[in-house]
């Protein structure tokens, strides 16, 4: 392990996922914020070059660390943790497709990974962790007062979901309630983030599940995503909101992070104002039967000071990139 940068006067933290999309983007806003010492864990084996080209990440007065560590891990996770005064916990399964077996593919790693992280981050003595939950912790929740917008005090109903065969909101209502009960038991402080589709460039080489979600409509899909959709938000927005979550000492419980909630349909209209070239196709009546409408759903958020990026400039922002990245165009989503 390294040992803390004398020159530093921002805190050593450790971000879990680092080389994920999410991640990634949390890497290069810390080191944008003056963070030097940064231990950045990564799934064994995975790719993490990327990160050394992020701007600032090669400053001799920099030490990105990469710690190599399945969050399964216990011990792999302590040493990553090890020294930090903060932990951001991103590391977690994410896709939308069928899986064979849901326990052990996206379960047992969003929940007993978040314990293991916990437990390393109770035994450091970090002073806050910032937990990377989902939308996907909020909703569905078919039982929710039709006549009001969906907010941080919304659960997704497991029953519901298990139902359905969709087991990412399973996985991540799971990790976040688990976190929650962890928290409690020994008095440690931790906040939560729950971002919507996370969408932006791609500073990771592979495609990541959001970001699909929006090359996919380019590509013609008819999937109104009605079981994962309230709304997108820029994964810078994401980052800074993450950064803030942990500075901000009156921050508490969970934090929606969107702008604004609106139905799918409303979303691939404007994406197909903004790139008629594409098959995008018109969805017609509600794609998400009953959800309201919010401008402010993040208000908790934006009463800590975070600006979300329009709409408008988040699809187009990830569309240059996925032309850039060469995704745009191909049949075949990369895993």
């Amino acid at each position: 392990m390294a040992a803390a940068n004398p020159n530093s006067k921002q805190p050593t933290v450790c971000v879990t996922g680092a080389n994920g999309f999410i991640g990634s983007w949390l890497i290069r806003t810390l080191l944008e914020q003056g963070y030097t010492t940064i231990h950045a864990c990564i799934y064994p084996g995975s790719d993490a070059t990327h990160l050394f080209s992020l701007p600032g990440a090669t400053d001799p007065h920099v030490q990105l660390v990469i710690h190599e560590a399945d969050v399964l891990d216990s011990d792999a996770v302590w040493r990553a943790v090890e020294g930090c005064q903060g932990v951001f916990h991103l590391a977690s399964p994410c896709t939308l497709e069928h899986i064979k077996d849901p326990h052990n593919d996206l379960v047992l790693p969003a929940v007993q990974g978040t314990l293991n992280v916990l437990d390393a981050a109770r035994r450091a003595k970090v002073r806050r962790v910032v937990l990377t939950s989902s939308i996907g912790a909020i909703v569905p929740n078919p039982n929710w007062d039709a006549n009001r917008p969906f907010d941080e005090s919304s659960w997704t109903d497991l029953d519901y979901c298990k139902a359905q065969q969709k087991w990412y909101p399973v996985s991540k209502t799971l990790a976040e309630k688990a976190a929650w009960d962890y928290a409690e038991k020994h008095g440690m402080d931790v906040v939560a983030i729950n971002p919507a589709t996370c969408l932006g460039p791609l500073l990771q080489p592979s495609l990541n599940a959001s970001c699909a979600v929006l090359l996919q409509l380019l590509q013609g899909s008819k999937d109104t995503h009605e079981y994962q959709w309230v709304g997108a938000v820029h994964v810078r927005d994401v980052a800074k909101a993450h950064l803030l979550l942990f500075e901000s000492p009156v921050a508490s419980g969970r934090h929606l992070c969107t702008n604004g909630i609106y139905q799918f349909g409303d979303f691939a209209k404007l994406v197909s104002k903004l790139f008629p070239e594409f098959p995008v196709h018109r969805f017609t009546g509600e794609t998400q039967p009953g959800l309201i409408a919010c401008e402010n759903a993040a208000k908790k958020l934006i009463d800590l000071g975070l600006v979300f990026t329009p709409v408008e400039d988040v699809v187009r922002e990830t569309v240059e990139s996925l032309r850039a990245k060469g995704f745009v165009g191909q049949h075949t989503l990369q895993s």
